[in-house]
């Protein structure tokens, strides 16, 4: 029994970086029901906070969901200390709109760091429902990509990118976007995942050209059910909520400047949270050494 008590047990655990894990979750009624696009909000435990994480995978046969997660505050450095059969206390989802998926014709998919991870699923429904489909990948360095194979076997053609060149092209994800519809490709929709300064300037790259861009956004959550309004995201037409909205809108309809502050609002509360909790990790392991 883990020492997390009942709930939803870790079947698998791999570490694609220093910063980056993939969990296999047992979630049969979760995967029964998610579709590409949509959500779940875990909680560790009884005291944890609710994290919100795109559904990376899900195989509604083993009843499983896929998460890869980057450990950037306190609960996401806590969840990546978990491992396989320990469990989390809540399970909650598939929460948000799903992808809408049909025949577009040339659709580009465009992710970003751990935005890898969303997009996808969302390639692959849309290269089984017909599209033509080619996609960019990128990160910081080679050490931060994951899933190429999978994101390969999902596109057409697929393009990676590294800012400082370890791999693949040294540039950032927006060249080859502007190359390929600045060269007279017609491609009628373009989705983008990925820090949200990066969506911002795919919208900016599409937009002289018109090309429908959606985006998903990944806010300051709470609840997940609309209530708290710690997810308004503010757009051209009135603000909206991530969580009941989204989590994907027109990317030329936010208001990234906005966006992109409120994003900043408890920067400095989560550092000490995460700094503490790494302390507490660190004094844990010394007095198990005794």
């Amino acid at each position: 029994m883990s020492e997390f008590g009942k709930g939803y047990r870790i079947l698998k655990k791999e570490i694609l970086s220093d910063v980056t894990k993939l969990m296999i979750i047992e979630a049969p009624q979760v995967a029964k029901k998610a579709q590409a696009g949509q959500f779940i909000i875990i909680k560790i435990d009884s005291k944890g906070e609710r994290i919100p994480l795109t559904i990376a995978d899900y195989d509604r046969e083993a009843g499983t969901i896929t998460l890869i997660f980057q450990e950037v505050g306190k609960s996401t450095i806590h969840l990546g200390t978990l491992n396989e059969g320990d469990t989390v206390d809540t399970f909650v989802g598939p929460l948000g709109h799903p992808t809408e998926i049909k025949n577009y014709g040339t659709v580009m998919c465009v992710g970003g760091g751990v935005g890898i991870a969303p997009i996808y699923p969302i390639a692959r429904a849309l290269k089984e429902a017909g599209n033509e489909v080619i996609s960019i990948i990128g990160a910081r360095n080679k050490s931060l990509l994951f899933w190429e194979d999978k994101m390969r076997a999902a596109s057409d053609e697929l393009i990676v990118c590294t800012d400082d060149g370890s791999y693949g092209r040294k540039c950032l994800v927006t060249d080859p976007l502007k190359e390929i519809i600045g060269g007279g490709k017609k491609v009628a929709q373009v989705w983008a995942i990925g820090p949200a300064i990066m969506m911002k300037f795919v919208t900016l790259a599409t937009r002289p050209l018109n090309v429908p861009t959606i985006v998903s956004l990944n806010t300051i959550m709470i609840d997940g059910t609309g209530m708290c309004g710690g997810c308004r995201v503010p757009l051209k037409e009135g603000a909206q909520f991530v969580c009941v909205d989204g989590p994907e809108f027109d990317g030329h309809a936010v208001e990234w400047d906005s966006l992109l502050g409120r994003l900043q609002f408890y920067r400095d509360e989560e550092k000490i949270a995460a700094d503490r909790f790494k302390h507490e990790c660190n004094l844990d392991k010394a007095m198990r050494r005794q």
